[in-house]
C-alpha cells in the first residue's frame, strides 16, 4: 500500500527547459491586468473627471461673462434711453410754446395806484397789494389789471376774450378754467385778438378755444418755472 506521503508523480519533475512545473503561480501572477491595470485604470478616470470639470467650469465662465455683458449692455442702452428722454423734456419744457411774446426783468413792487403797462393784458410789472382769485374763478366782467398781474405772480394763468370771440369758444373756455386750479378767464376789450392766455412774463394770443397750444400754454404755465412766488395762494384775494 501507498505510504500517505508519497508525492504525485509530477512533483519535482522539471519541464524539457529545466524549470519546475509543480508549485504555485510566481508571484505577481493572477487575474488578468493585476493591480498595475486597477491603478491606471483609476487614474484614467479621476483624469476624465478633472477634464470634465474643467469644461463645465469654462461653459460656466463664459455663460457668466455672456450674461454679464448683456447686463450691462442692457444697462447702458437703458441709461442712455433714459437720459436722453430727460434730455428731450427738458428741452421742450424750455421751448417756447410757437407764437407766445416773452419779457423779462418785469418788477414786483406793490403799489396803490393804477400802473401803466406796456402789454395788454399785461403780464407782470408792479401791482396791488391783493390778488385775483384765481383757483378755476370764472369772471363775467373785467378785472382790474393791478389785481390780476398779482395773481400772475402767483403762478396763474389770466385767460381773456373780447367781443369777437365766438360764444362757444367763450363756455369750451370757461368750462377749461373752471376744471384747472390757477387759473381765470374774464372779459377784456382792448384786445388785439379774440383769445390771449398770460402768465407772468409770457402771453398767448390764438383765435379759437379748438387751438391745441392752449392746452400747451396751460400745461407749461399754470405753476411753471416762471412764477415768482410758487405755491403762492390763489384764493383768499379780491372775489370780483
Amino acid at each position: 500500500m501507498a505510504s500517505a506521503t508519497s508525492k504525485n508523480a509530477n512533483d519535482g519533475k522539471k519541464s524539457p527547459d529545466g524549470k519546475n512545473t509543480a508549485g504555485g503561480k510566481k508571484p505577481g501572477q493572477g487575474k488578468p491586468g493585476g493591480k498595475a491595470a486597477k491603478t491606471a485604470a483609476r487614474r484614467a478616470r479621476i483624469e476624465e473627471q478633472r477634464r470634465a470639470e474643467k469644461a463645465r467650469e469654462r461653459r460656466g465662465r463664459i455663460i457668466t461673462i455672456t450674461v454679464s455683458t448683456a447686463i450691462v449692455v442692457s444697462l447702458i442702452g437703458g441709461g442712455w434711453w433714459l437720459l436722453d428722454t430727460a434730455n428731450q423734456q427738458e428741452q421742450e419744457q424750455a421751448a417756447p410754446v410757437k407764437g407766445e411774446q416773452s419779457w423779462d426783468d418785469l418788477s414786483q413792487n406793490h403799489v396803490d395806484k393804477q400802473v401803466d403797462y406796456p402789454m395788454t393784458p399785461p403780464v407782470g410789472g408792479d401791482h396791488n397789494a391783493v390778488w385775483q382769485n384765481c383757483n378755476g374763478d370764472v369772471y363775467t366782467e373785467a378785472v382790474t389789471n393791478e389785481n390780476a398781474v398779482h395773481s400772475l405772480e402767483h403762478g396763474a394763468v389770466w385767460i381773456t376774450y373780447n367781443a369777437d370771440a365766438a360764444d362757444a369758444d367763450v363756455k369750451a373756455l370757461t368750462e377749461k378754467v373752471r376744471n384747472t386750479p390757477y387759473t381765470m378767464i374774464s372779459p377784456y376789450e382792448d384786445t388785439a385778438s379774440p383769445i390771449t392766455l398770460s402768465a407772468w412774463g409770457h402771453q398767448l394770443k390764438v383765435t379759437k378755444a379748438s387751438d391745441a397750444r392752449i392746452d400747451e400754454f396751460l400745461e407749461k404755465y399754470v405753476q411753471g418755472p416762471q412764477t415768482p412766488e410758487p405755491g403762492a395762494a390763489c384764493t383768499g384775494g379780491k372775489a370780483a
